[in-house]
């Protein structure tokens, strides 16, 4: 069988594991968005409880390794409580965790990198911490921290690759199930290479035009004001 009979014949499996693949890393990402700037807003909170909880959180998510992390919330959870979930599922909760903590301290960064005068300006204006955080420090950081956003999200999206030890048929699985019918290992693998590199690089170009437009933005902010 000639390369291009075997990528022809491959091509129905790789698309769907390609379309599982990206499915898994928006639907992971988005969530994980939520989990890190809410981890964020508990680390620099004055109440140190919530501070506390985000450290933990942190802490534990990014001294661990992502399989391990898999692992224990798809085999260690469901069998401590006694209910099973989807590898899918599992794998949702897994990649949300361990993005949503690097995204917190990517987070925390930004709104660090926004000059205290600004918090110290619009409170003198009369307006709340929590309005000032809202409509001021938090476009400016969001703005600040997108090249760092972008490169987390191409990170999650090549950790997906790791769950597929819990039989999820992603990209890699579906790599994996192909080579194992065909014993072609070296071009199946260059295949899911491939693929993989469309998925981030058509990620990087979105992120230049996002980048270009906030920039554009800030421009005529300063142009108008």
């Amino acid at each position: 069988m000639s390369f291009f009979e075997l990528l022809q014949q491959s091509m129905p499996m790789f698309l769907r594991g390609m379309l599982l693949t990206v499915e898994l890393s928006v639907v992971s990402l988005v969530i994980a968005m939520f989990i890190g700037l809410g981890s964020c807003l508990m680390n620099i909170s004055k109440l140190k409880m919530l501070h506390w909880i985000s450290q933990c959180y942190i802490n534990v998510i990014r001294g661990t390794p992502l399989l391990v992390q898999t692992f224990f919330i798809y085999f260690g959870v469901t069998k401590a409580f006694g209910f099973t979930m989807t590898a899918m599922t599992a794998g949702i909760v897994a990649l949300s965790l361990n993005a949503g903590a690097y995204l917190s301290e990517i987070f925390r960064g930004g709104i660090e990198a926004v000059p205290h005068g600004q918090m110290e300006a619009s409170r003198s204006l009369g307006m709340s911490y929590r309005a000032t955080m809202l409509r001021v420090i938090l476009p400016q950081a969001l703005r600040i921290v997108v090249p760092s956003v972008v490169n987390q999200c191409i990170i999650t999206i090549k950790d997906t690759s790791i769950i597929s030890v819990i039989g999820l048929a992603e990209l890699t699985m579906v790599g994996s199930q192909i080579i194992a019918r065909t014993y072609r290992s070296f071009e199946i693998w260059v295949c899911v290479g491939v693929l993989y590199f469309v998925i981030i690089y058509a990620l990087s170009k979105l992120s230049k035009f996002v980048e270009k437009r906030l920039s554009l933005v800030k421009g005529g902010d300063k142009e108008s004001s």
